[in-house]
């Protein structure tokens, strides 16, 4: 496997006594959309803090795209596009002229700024708005403009803090799609915090689940669902025409199967809990039986599974850590230059 692009080892930030993220170990590939996913107050947006060098950590080591951010933040930030979960713009300037100036910043060649600039809004999809002042925008296309923002520069990794945050549906369908195609033709390094589940689910290789600022799983959705609900990582349930008679005259013969951990009955349902997927098995069973299947339903433990799981009793301390690390992790966000 080729070297990561962002490294952490045992990345640790301490406010007095609160510890903000505990013993981050986490390496993402070039190339590659990873979701950090947890509530506010996780330790998502502080570990941000430290991979961009404007927080240093209490112990322990980030390194992006070759460099350590704490020792050489500049160089860290060259390399890196940031967006944070608010993006503001100059009002009273149109979205060319924002770019430009944004560009400018971080040391295009004055030839080259207007062309680039011109470059990414097409990208983004504003080829059309470029002229418009930025207090016309909408949310959505603000959002848009803020991708402009980090492209510009021709970055290896882009980070983005809840980029869907106030977007509409369809908005942010447009949006995570526009991030994918982004990453698959150019082969940027995307890393996402948020905590809308779905969004993440619809567009990330790996997700990382953070809980009070500690990362308790990480891996891709399928690796994650079999990690966490082990034996009972399949569900199927199947409709039949005729009432099933309690108790289920062949209950003992399904429960000898290996696979199979636990059988219920619900009047014309049966639902099959299995270590692995044996539906096309347990529909020919059922067929043979005499049954008339009327619907077949496998169920795919989601992000909406996996998050419940791990935070479960986490919930309340979760909420106590917001109120601690907020005044911090806003204090930073203002030192973000262009460089």
């Amino acid at each position: 496997m080729k070297d990561p692009i962002i490294q952490l080892k045992g990345l640790t930030k301490c406010y007095g006594s609160l510890k903000a993220v505990d013993d981050l170990n986490l390496e993402i590939y070039k190339g590659e959309i990873f979701g950090l996913l947890g509530p506010n107050g996780a330790g998502k947006t502080t570990t941000i803090l430290m991979m961009l060098g404007l927080t240093d950590p209490t112990s322990g080591t980030a390194y992006v795209c070759g460099q350590n951010a704490t020792s050489s933040p500049i160089a860290v930030k060259r390399k890196v596009g940031y967006m944070p979960d608010s993006v503001g713009f100059y009002d009273d300037m149109s979205a060319l002229d924002n770019l430009i100036y944004i560009g400018r910043l971080n040391g295009l060649p004055e030839e080259q700024l207007k062309a680039r600039a011109t470059e990414v809004l097409e990208i983004v999809g504003l080829a059309k708005d470029m002229n418009k002042k930025t207090a016309t925008f909408s949310r959505g296309m603000k959002q848009r403009l803020g991708l402009a923002d980090v492209l510009i520069k021709h970055p290896d990794v882009i980070i983005l803090d809840e980029p869907t945050l106030g977007i509409d549906p369809s908005g942010v369908k447009d949006f995570l799609a526009l991030i994918k195609e982004l990453s698959r033709q150019q082969g940027l390094t995307v890393l996402l915090s948020s905590h809308h589940l779905h969004h993440v689910q619809q567009v990330c290789d790996r997700v990382g689940i953070f809980v009070n600022g500690k990362l308790m799983a990480e891996g891709n959705i399928d690796t994650l669902s079999g990690n966490l609900f082990g034996r009972e990582g399949y569900v199927t349930s199947v409709t039949v025409e005729q009432p099933v008679a309690e108790p289920l005259p062949f209950e003992q013969d399904l429960m000898q199967w290996e696979a199979v951990t636990r059988i219920s009955v619900n009047e014309k349902s049966l639902e099959f809990t299995c270590s692995r997927d044996i539906t096309p098995a347990i529909v020919r069973f059922l067929v043979e039986k005499g049954y008339d299947i009327q619907g077949v339903h496998r169920k795919d433990y989601g992000l909406d599974d996996i998050y419940e799981k791990c935070f479960e009793n986490n919930l309340t301390e979760n909420t106590s850590n917001e109120k601690s690390v907020g005044f911090f992790q806003r204090s930073f966000f203002t030192k973000y230059k262009k460089y």
